[in-house]
């Protein structure tokens, strides 16, 4: 007797590499950028991208592949355990410099092979400030800082931002570090008095 019962996705290892539609339903079209810090370099120089992906063993085989298929990927990784909702991370560092467009355009391309999501479906975004662009060279360009110098004044600008909220609502705004035993001897040993 059969019994009706919701289709489960089935999971299974792909030792011979992934093919098209492999990671078809598995695979969130929308794509973090800069949300975490990265592991291997300083924030500035390194573009981190946050995919998530249902279940381990998928963000391991989209991790392989990203990490085979690409000379400009610095480090792809999984996040060790499992969110909330049973999604993994899988994060993929890149360097920061003008090519970060045409590199993420043809890292989705071929993700829409993989995954089935049309081109047109996935959507980047950055929470700080929040921005969204879909998959596209001049709209990428737009959202992501491509320079060292750009990352650290698009940081500069959100400190400034923060502080006019923080004058706006009457909170006092520090511009100096608390003193204390730490931030003394970085005084003294910096020659700051």
């Amino acid at each position: 007797m059969l019994h009706n019962q919701p289709h489960q996705p089935q999971h299974c290892d792909l030792n011979e590499g992934l093919e098209i539609g492999d990671l078809s339903r598995l695979v969130n079209s929308r794509v973090s950028v800069d949300e975490y810090k990265s592991k291997i370099g300083k924030d500035e120089e390194i573009v981190v991208l946050a995919v998530r992906v249902q279940g381990k063993s998928p963000a391991l085989d989209l991790v392989n592949f990203v990490e085979k298929s690409y000379e400009w990927i610095i480090d792809a990784d999984a996040s060790s355990g499992e969110l909330n909702d049973g999604n993994y991370l899988v994060f993929i560092e890149l360097d920061r410099d003008d090519n970060v467009p045409d590199y993420l355009v043809q890292l989705f391309e071929d993700l829409v092979n993989l995954t089935g999501i049309p081109l047109d479906e996935w959507m980047l975004s950055v929470s700080k400030p929040h921005a969204t662009a879909k998959v596209d060279r001049d709209e990428i360009a737009k959202l992501i800082p491509l320079s060292a110098e750009a990352y650290l004044a698009r940081q500069r600008s959100r400190s400034n931002e923060i502080d006019s909220l923080k004058t706006a609502a009457g909170v006092r705004v520090e511009s100096r570090a608390p003193i204390n035993d730490f931030t003394e001897s970085l005084r003294i040993a910096a020659g700051i008095r």
